[in-house]
């Protein structure tokens, strides 16, 4: 009978390592990416049928008595579940499902065995929560207590006499259940390690590659840094460059002329004679010019400067929109008719009279964008146009438009982006044959930001540029 029993405990040993080898197979390949609540309930069901099998495959002495290891899941779910009312219906399931089997005094003494082995599983779990105990002394704990309480029940409970049970049948069970359930349990908990030190390198992997993507898009942004660092001091190499013609020209001319007038300042006789005075009328003229133009290089670097520290002050006051037009329409005035080109200025008459910002911003931005306008328009005209902001110019509120159009050489499309950039130019070495340090279009897009509004720009290579400043009415 022993070795029938020993025979039985060996091939339900082998039924729960092979079950629990599948459930570790579905846990790594289905489960793992499954809600808690499912993973909880298939590990209900796997245990239960654990049970069952057990039981099935279990040693038959008589119709109606089976041994087996059905206990040994409830210690799996001991040591797994954290709560101990989980524990307690571990043991009546697995109680239940030796009814399964029939009916009578022996299933209901099993099932009754089951129950009382959960709940002080659970008593033992609520037990050692509370001290914090290690899993190597609730394992050690488990195995003992459930053994020995399983050999009294049914030593009490059971239908084979008392006696008999315990001197026949005790040593040989007790033995081989603490054994087998000992085996398994160790082997389970190396099975949970070993999965668990495959989920933590697989997490560790998946940082890894996450980490390893993230300094791959670092290194990206540093390139592209690194790029527009060198782009950047390839425009301010070209800046100073054309900076350096565009000083010295005006440089050269105070000096030579004003030499000039030094030495032609009198006649021999020492009274100028008229055409001395011409020359130094003209000469003059040309200075004059000249410091204009220097003027304006220092004021524009100078504006430059002072946008990029934070600290160009904006007067906001109230002017009249009505004078705009003629305080920006007298100065090139005459540059269109040097260049032989139209100049138009309209204002919409549902304006208001007047508006708060910066005045002199605001004609600063205005000359800026006209002096472009001129600069790269040989022929056909320029406009400035006054108006409210419409529908096609998706802007929400209310904005005044002023548009400056012309009909010069236009811009590339792949140098839109780049034209309001300070020390960059469509063309790097257009400042040459056109002058000019493009500053211009930098200043007035910062000028406008402060201001409150934006410029946008219209513009392709051979049909002319519209240049729109926004600024808010209210």
């Amino acid at each position: 009978m022993n070795n029938d029993m020993g025979n039985a405990f060996a091939i339900n040993l082998s039924i729960l390592v092979t079950i629990a080898y599948l459930a570790n197979l579905v846990y790594k390949y289905v489960l793992i990416v499954a809600p808690g609540k499912i993973k909880y309930v298939v590990s209900l069901l796997l245990i239960f049928f654990s049970a069952y099998a057990s039981m099935y495959f279990g040693f038959e002495l008589g119709e109606d008595v089976i041994f087996d290891l059905r206990f040994v899941p409830l210690i799996i779910a001991a040591l797994s579940y954290k709560k101990p009312y989980t524990i307690v219906f571990v043991g009546a399931g697995v109680g239940l499902c030796r009814l399964l089997f029939g009916i009578n005094a022996a299933s209901l003494a099993g099932c009754t065995n089951m129950i009382i082995l959960g709940v002080v599983a659970a008593l033992l779990k609520l037990w050692f929560i509370r001290h914090r105990t290690g899993y190597s002394i609730q394992a050690f704990v488990f195995i003992v207590i459930i053994n020995v309480v399983n050999q009294l029940n049914i030593a009490v409970l059971g239908v084979i006499p008392f006696n008999f049970y315990m001197v026949h049948i005790v040593p040989g069970t007790l033995l081989m259940g603490t054994a087998l359930s000992t085996g398994f349990v160790f082997m389970f908990r190396d099975s949970q390690l070993e999965r668990r030190r495959n989920q933590e390198l697989k997490e560790t992997n998946t940082l890894m590659m996450r980490q390893t993507e993230e300094l791959h898009k670092a290194k990206i942004v540093l390139e592209e840094r690194a790029k527009q660092l060198m782009l950047a001091s390839q425009y301010k190499s070209e800046f100073l460059a054309n900076m350096s013609h565009e000083l010295r020209t005006p440089l050269n001319s105070i000096i030579n002329l004003a030499q000039l007038i030094s030495e032609n300042g009198t006649s021999k006789d020492g009274e100028r004679d008229q055409q001395a005075d011409e020359e130094t009328a003209l000469y003059g003229e040309i200075i004059y010019k000249s410091g204009q133009e220097l003027l304006q290089l220092i004021n524009d670097i100078l504006d430059l400067s002072k946008v990029e520290a934070g600290r160009l002050e904006i007067t906001q006051e109230e002017i009249s929109i009505c004078e705009i037009p003629d305080l920006v329409y007298l100065p090139f005035e005459l540059l269109a008719q040097r260049k032989g080109i139209q100049f138009r200025v309209h204002r919409d008459e549902s304006l208001p009279k007047t508006m708060y910002t910066d005045g002199q911003r605001v004609q600063q931005i205005l000359r800026n964008l006209l002096s472009n306008a001129f600069k790269f328009t040989s022929q056909g005209e320029v406009s400035l146009t006054m108006r409210r902001s419409e529908q096609r110019d998706q802007v929400r509120g209310d904005w005044i438009v002023f548009e400056v159009q012309d009909t010069g050489i236009g811009i590339p499309e792949d140098k839109h982006h780049t034209i309001f950039e300070a020390f960059q130019q469509a063309d790097g070495t257009i400042s040459r044959k056109y002058g000019g340090t493009g500053l211009g279009l930098s200043i007035s897009r910062d000028l406008a930001r402060l201001l409150g509004g934006f410029i946008r720009m219209d513009s392709k290579q051979g049909l002319g540029s519209t240049f729109s400043l926004f600024l808010p009415l209210k």
